[in-house]
Order: structure tokens, then sequence, then C-alpha cells
């Protein structure tokens, strides 16, 4: 066994969740990180709540892995790391990150259209109430960093990033599921987009 195999095992089966909307990579966000882990050497499950991602609704992704993996499904306050591309969705799903969990959130904005049509209000408060919420946080302009980089869409990968120093997983892997999961004309923008994310999270 690895050391960052042993790493992780010693904390028993690694919970994370990633959420966001339609169109922002959340599902791209858990295959990079699934096979991160399974190039890691781990057994990985992963569960993926996607019917509205073609309307812009909520999108959550769940992935666990560990020596031996049996179910997909993330519990309530057992995710070590919640990772989130829109930080209204942060809060939506806030009640899956352990007590001592982890939380990067992207700061962008995505008006629901609940609230575009009027039936709802988006919060003017938001990012203090995620500093409530999240004892640690790691909040991040996402978008502005991949945009500077060359490429918006990029900002699931900033995010990634920021939460790979939590996860024990080698940078070869998290390299590796990159290169295998993006179009190669798209592999060095993404790359840096990570490595971006794990300066976040050491500053």
């Amino acid at each position: 066994m690895t050391e960052h195999q042993t790493a992780a095992v010693g904390q028993d089966t690694v919970s994370v969740v990633l959420a966001g909307v339609g169109g922002q990579g959340i599902l791209l966000a858990s295959e990079i990180l699934a096979r991160a882990a399974l190039a890691a050497g781990f057994d990985v499950k992963t569960n993926e709540v996607h019917g509205m991602a073609q309307r812009g609704g909520s999108v959550i992704a769940q992935v666990r892995f560990g020596r031996e993996v049996f179910s997909p499904l993330v519990a309530r306050g057992s995710a070590r790391v919640l990772g989130a591309l829109e930080r209204v969705e942060a809060l939506r799903q806030h009640q899956f990150l352990a007590s001592d969990g982890l939380a990067v959130v992207s700061s962008q904005m995505v008006v629901p259209v609940t609230v575009s049509s009027g039936q709802a209000a988006y919060p003017a408060d938001v990012e203090q109430r995620l500093r409530a919420a999240f004892p640690r946080l790691v909040y991040v302009d996402a978008v502005e960093k991949a945009t500077r980089l060359g490429n918006h869409r990029a900002a699931n990968l900033v995010v990634l990033g920021a939460m790979a120093h939590a996860l024990d997983l080698p940078d070869e892997a998290w390299h590796e599921a990159v290169r295998s999961s993006v179009k190669p004309q798209h592999v060095e923008v993404n790359l840096k987009a990570f490595a971006a994310g794990q300066e976040c999270a050491q500053l």
C-alpha cells in the first residue's frame, strides 16, 4: 500500500461532494476526481444527479474512494470536502460536509430562474453566510483565475486544485486524470488552472 493509500484508508472511505449548476463542469470535475483516485490505486464509487444540468438547474456529484467502497452515496455530515462552483449551491449542500471538513467555494453568482422571474430573491449576504456555515473555507474567484489563464470554463479545475490538498492524492494521479478526461488541446490550460487552485489553498 502506498503512502497516499495509507493516509486515505486511515480515515476509512473518503467522501467528496461537488455542487453547482448545469453547464459549470461539475460532471467533468467529478470524473477527474474519480480517475485521480483510481490512478492512485483506490476503489471508487460515484453518484451524479444531473437531470437539470441542461436547464441550468442544480447539479450535485458524489465521489467516494478508499480501499473498498460499497456505496456511492455520501451520508450527511460525512464529506471530507465540499467543492462548489456556485456560492448559493454550496449553502444548499452544506449538510453533507463533516464538522471538520473543508469547503472550497467559487465566488461565482448564477441567478436561478426562480430569482430572475421574481419568485425568489438571491441572498445579499452570501459570503457572510458561507463563512458562518463553513469554519474551514477557501473562497476563491475561480472564474477570474481561469479567465486569466485563457479559458473561463476551467474554473472547475481551479476548484479541484484547491480541494486537492485535503484529499491525499498525488499530483501525478491528478495530472493523469486531467489528461485522460479532457481534449488534448485543453490539457495545458486545465493543468494550469489546477495548479492555480492549489496555490489558492496554500495562501
